[in-house]
């Protein structure tokens, strides 16, 4: 596969980074433990406690998932749609496409962070079910989606307040997915969205690795 951004034909919208400690183990073979969205099996997946319980439970890497939004902000989610993890269908019913999904691609920032985050669920004879049933009631909690600058400067609060040392890893795999019409992946500038990746890391002078691109 070619690394280069010059022939790229497809548009980025999802990548998985994560954020590992400076204590992580230096033996290759010795087991480390990714906190795979947070402490997903304690809180909502993805959301700032859901981080802060994985950190400090000392896990070794945290796991963000990062899809774009309408207005090229980076927002932290584990999907590419809404309707899994928010109530979008109840506060913009008409937003939906062909196939009854709310892609974060459609929404603006503003509009995204207006939803209330809830734990995952699934519609099972039209009713939402959830995923952990009876734990954080949906609409009785007050989750949001974040972004991924509020996110690494949460980590580096924490790092702040505990001593530790989480810094910002890449995890090399294809961000990139053919131009073939599939429902929320086209439409956006796959230069312009690298960029729009970097800017919080540069921002903050956080130390990183960039995100391998491939074609």
């Amino acid at each position: 596969m070619k690394l280069t951004l010059k022939n790229l034909s497809m548009a980025i919208m999802m990548s998985t980074i994560v954020m590992g400690s400076s204590a992580m183990a230096a033996d290759s073979n010795e087991k480390i433990v990714i906190a795979h969205r947070g402490a997903s099996g304690y809180l909502p997946e993805h959301t700032l406690p859901a981080k802060a319980m994985a950190y400090a439970q000392g896990a070794d890497y945290l796991e963000q998932d990062l899809v774009m939004t309408k207005d090229d902000h980076l927002v932290v989610l584990h999907d590419h749609y809404l309707d899994r993890v928010t109530d979008v269908a109840d506060r913009f019913p008409d937003r939906a496409r062909k196939d009854g999904r709310y892609y974060a691609i459609d929404f603006t920032l503003d509009e995204i962070k207006s939803l209330k985050f809830t734990e995952g669920f699934d519609i099972e004879n039209g009713k939402k079910v959830q995923t952990y049933p009876g734990r954080f009631p949906m609409g009785k909690s007050d989750f949001r989606v974040h972004t991924f600058e509020e996110e690494i400067e949460f980590v580096q609060g924490l790092n702040h307040s505990t001593g530790e040392k989480y810094r910002y890893l890449s995890r090399n795999q294809s961000a990139v997915v053919p131009s073939s019409g599939r429902e929320g992946y086209c439409g956006k500038n796959a230069g312009s969205a690298e960029e729009i990746w970097l800017h919080p890391v540069k921002t903050i002078k956080f130390i990183c690795n960039v995100l391998m691109l491939m074609s």
